[in-house]
């Protein structure tokens, strides 16, 4: 079972109709017990870092995430889903993340229109198997103000240029997570929900081509 994880902030159902197009039951809950028996986890979310982590933690499910993901469980996070990740935000002062990921968020700088909202180009860094299919350097939606900074560079999947640059993906052991919308994003967009059952699911395969643009 995949596990669409429910914190009260946003886009779920878009995730959930994403997964159900390329074939693939996708759950949608706040359950510890229903996240202990899941084959993968998915973190979505928009929204502010510290109201989230407050949510998460008011509906106890900071600590299965946290033990889900040390077991090796595959783990994928959207948006805020992927900010959750690091120790900290500048949006949330104070507030801790998850810490799955070292370093930090912090807000887009002056100097570009925020938020960014739109299409960009994700510039891949390194082989990650939610990308076979996709060339480099394709397009996808993102909507956000803040941007995370990883202390480690080899956590770093995906680059976009947006008057800086800026990380867009991170991929660590079991865990992968992106600041732009897979659900938003059309054909390459479904095609990143695909490969990422395929890391859940050993063998499976998508019983045809999706078609469409939108999710």
């Amino acid at each position: 079972m995949l596990y669409v994880i429910d914190y009260g902030s946003g886009n779920l159902r878009s995730v959930q109709k994403a997964f159900e197009r390329v074939g693939v039951h996708a759950e949608v809950g706040s359950d510890p017990r229903r996240m202990s028996d899941a084959k993968g986890l998915v973190l979505p979310g928009v929204g502010a870092f510290g109201a989230a982590m407050a949510d998460l933690e008011r509906r106890g499910l900071v600590e299965p995430i946290v033990e889900r993901i040390a077991a090796g469980v595959p783990f994928l996070g959207v948006c805020l889903g992927l900010q959750l990740l690091f120790e900290r935000s500048e949006e949330s002062p104070g507030v801790a993340g998850l810490g799955i990921i070292r370093g930090d968020v912090r807000r887009l700088p002056d100097t570009v229109k925020v938020p960014h909202i739109g299409w960009n180009q994700a510039d891949i860094l390194r082989d990650c198997d939610l990308f076979d299919g996709i060339p480099d350097s394709s397009a996808f939606y993102f909507v956000h103000s803040y941007v995370v900074v990883p202390t480690r560079p080899a956590d770093v999947l995906t680059t976009t240029e947006y008057g800086v640059t800026f990380v867009s993906g991170v991929s660590f052991e079991n865990v992968a997570a992106f600041q732009f919308h897979p659900e938003k994003s059309s054909i390459l967009g479904l095609r990143v929900y695909e490969n990422f059952a395929r890391r859940v699911y050993e063998g499976w395969e998508p019983a045809g081509a999706v078609e469409g643009d939108d999710a």
